[in-house]
């Protein structure tokens, strides 16, 4: 019984340590989901197409809909993982980008293998699947579409 006390204390004293280390083990998952997310828009906007290599999976299905203009309809569209690179090759070539352009990452879950996310870029909202592959984080799914027009213009 004393045995049995003695563990019971051991453990109890030691759950503190343990979920410490937990707490970390998830912060530091949700930051590196996080960093995904970001390498993956700062990819596009700051012409860096290294980043989206490091941070999209090369299997990415990227679907979504998007406005031609304030008065068009929504059309759909694809992109794959070889078309993102150009974009990000190209997109803000030209540095015209607002200082100001938002980039705004918020994680929803993070497990052992998947996660997901949202962003709001200049280009839109994109909601995202990642997952675990050699312990790194990699965007495998998009939805996304253009920015909603403000219906009371």
């Amino acid at each position: 019984m004393k045995k049995l006390l003695l563990f019971a204390a051991a453990v109890l004293l030691a759950m503190p340590f343990l979920l410490a280390n937990t707490r970390s083990a998830n912060t530091a998952e949700k930051e590196a989901v996080h960093q995904a997310v970001l390498d993956y828009v700062e990819g596009v906007y700051n012409v860096d197409p290294s980043r989206i290599e490091r941070s999209v999976h090369p299997e990415l299905a990227k679907v979504g809909f998007y406005r031609a203009n304030e008065k068009a309809a929504y059309a759909p569209g694809r992109m794959s993982y070889e078309k993102l690179i150009e974009v990000a090759k190209t997109w803000n070539k030209a540095g015209k980008l607002p200082a100001n352009a938002p980039k705004e990452i918020t994680i929803f879950d993070v497990q052992d293998q998947t996660a997901s996310a949202k962003l709001v870029a200049q280009w839109g909202t994109d909601y995202f699947h990642l997952a675990k592959y050699d312990g790194k984080w990699k965007i495998i799914n998009v939805l996304w579409q253009s920015p909603q027009v403000d219906s009371r213009r």
